[in-house]
């Protein structure tokens, strides 16, 4: 044979052998399965309906206070209506002691009356009456500057920081992700490269132990209450616990967040000796009668004799923080998951497996609900023993970033599902939603799941105005969603899910270690 036939021949068997390859991974995409998700999804939304109800009349969803099981047992109920089975507030452990505001107010009444925008930590304690005094600066750098105010802060309401400062910012409060922006997360990370928050834990870790010494020494010296400025501007405020949850942790001093213009302008006043009395009262009440925590979940079964058993997951975190009604944070990603299974349900879908919706608890404490829930169900790490369900579960996807559309998905390492998750993408390019990353993202509950080798995957989302302006504030709320983009997130979270449920085999696994030690911070 001369080299042009041997050439020629070496090329068609490359030619058959990436063919034969293709053909091996090539998904059963039903394009009109597709029309009909979108249709659905896109012209027929129940979503604002939806959330008008987890917000506006049931947020916030602070973890096991009163209004989190007012909440839960809305849901369960519209579950039920929905058609879903075994819809419940399932408990996934002990999880503490929960809380309520019960009335706040804040004010400066000298030397002029401005009412403060202001908000209580959680899990911190009322004021037990009106209190009625003269402000006391700390000016704290280290510990050692604690010892010019003992003796002088008894009954006192202490500003625990300076004066901070507050640049005019030129970036748009909203954005979404740009071609380029994508192009990079669509990229491996760079070998050896550092985490970016690590400096950033380091430098916040640093402050957490003085800020631990300052409160300390505040509470033994007698202090009525601590006053602290927020990070966010425009009267945004960031809140979040003053507080441990557990039954038996001590009870810190009340703690209350003020606005940073507010709380700058009583620094400088204060700083030209001019005499300054705040007037505050602060009501709460701790709940000790049900300790237990709960996951909010239902099913839509499964048609298939030989896969019905087996389970693709959706959902989001169904707590929230306390100031706003936790809307995009993460009213939004319950909500897209429930749609996702009305969106499948009304346009008359069978998937082949299980679809079960969870709504987890206590995600903002540590992804508390998800990972009880991954112990009791799945694998419990701590006694490395794998539960029935471990090789039932084909995959769990998670929308947790705000209200901003899916622009595609983190594959958290995991190569083998990138192809697969390609072709999904593929005929809902249109939609904004197209790229696929190997890389990992984190703070979300699909972590419970990938840390136990479980296929557990968040989307790629437009932030819009999450770090900006509603993450952990008191401007989460209904207003501040993009119903437009919550509309396309729901029909491609039903997309996703209903490929799962309706593959051959369950999506590739990771490799997992079941004997590697638990990480020292879970979920992080």
């Amino acid at each position: 044979m001369n080299s042009k036939s041997i050439r020629s021949a070496v090329a068609v068997a490359i030619l058959v052998l990436l063919t034969a390859g293709q053909a091996a991974t090539q998904e059963k995409v039903d394009l009109q399965v597709l029309q009909r998700i979108r249709k659905e999804g896109l012209e027929n939304s129940r979503i604002s309906d939806l959330l008008i109800y987890l917000c506006d009349v049931y947020g916030p969803r602070l973890a096991e206070s009163p209004e989190y099981r007012k909440a839960g047992e809305w849901t369960v109920g519209r579950l039920k209506e929905m058609g879903l089975v075994n819809a419940k507030m399932e408990p996934y452990g002990t999880y503490g002691r929960g809380w309520e505001l019960q009335k706040f107010y804040a004010a400066m009444t000298a030397p002029q009356y401005m009412p403060l925008i202001a908000y209580p930590k959680a899990w911190t304690p009322g004021t037990n009456g009106v209190i009625k005094a003269s402000p006391v600066l700390l000016d704290v750098k280290k510990a050692a500057d604690l010892d010019k105010y003992k003796g002088k802060l008894k009954d006192a309401i202490v500003l625990m920081q300076g004066e901070q400062p507050l640049d005019i910012s030129f970036d748009p409060a909203a954005s979404r992700l740009t071609d380029d922006e994508l192009r990079k997360i669509s990229l491996a990370p760079d070998p050896g490269a550092r985490p970016p928050y690590a400096a950033r834990m380091e430098e916040f870790m640093a402050r957490q132990q003085l800020q631990q010494a300052v409160s300390k020494f505040i509470k033994d010296e007698g202090a009525a209450v601590c006053l602290e400025p927020s990070r966010g501007k425009d009267g945004t405020i960031f809140v979040q616990s003053g507080g441990s949850q557990g039954k038996t942790a001590p009870i810190p001093l009340p703690s209350i967040v003020v606005s940073t213009e507010q709380y700058n302008r009583i620094v400088r006043i204060l700083r030209k000796d001019v005499p300054v009395t705040l007037e505050i009262d602060f009501q709460a009440r701790f709940t000790e009668d049900d300790l237990q925590g709960y996951n909010v979940v239902a099913e839509f079964p499964g048609t298939d004799k030989k896969l019905k058993d087996e389970i693709v997951m959706l959902g989001g975190h169904f707590d929230s923080w306390h100031s706003g009604t936790g809307a995009t944070d993460d009213g939004a990603g319950c909500a897209v998951a429930i749609e996702a299974v009305r969106i499948l349900k009304a346009a008359g879908l069978q998937p082949r497996r299980t679809i079960r919706v969870a709504l987890w608890d206590a995600e903002e404490q540590g992804l508390i609900g998800s990972r009880g829930y991954v112990t009791n169900h799945f694998f419990d790490r701590g006694k490395k023993e794998k539960k029935p369900e471990y090789d039932k579960l084909a995959a769990y996807f998670n929308f947790d970033n705000g209200s901003g559309k899916i622009r595609g998905i983190y594959a958290q390492g995991n190569d083998a599902v990138v192809p697969i998750f390609e072709q999904w993408l593929g005929p809902i390019h249109d939609l904004g939603a197209g790229t696929v990353t190997i890389r990992n993202t984190g703070g979300t509950d699909h972590l419970s799941f990938d840390g136990v080798g479980l296929p557990g995957f968040q989307f790629i989302q437009d932030e819009l105005e999450y770090d900006s302006l509603t993450h952990h504030s008191n401007m989460d709320v209904y207003d501040h969603l993009s119903r437009g983009d919550l509309m396309q997130a729901a029909t491609v979270m039903a997309w996703f899910v209903y490929n799962a449920s309706m593959r051959d085999e369950k999506l590739p696994r990771k490799y997992f270690d079941p004997t590697a030690p638990m990480p020292t911070r879970p979920g992080f």
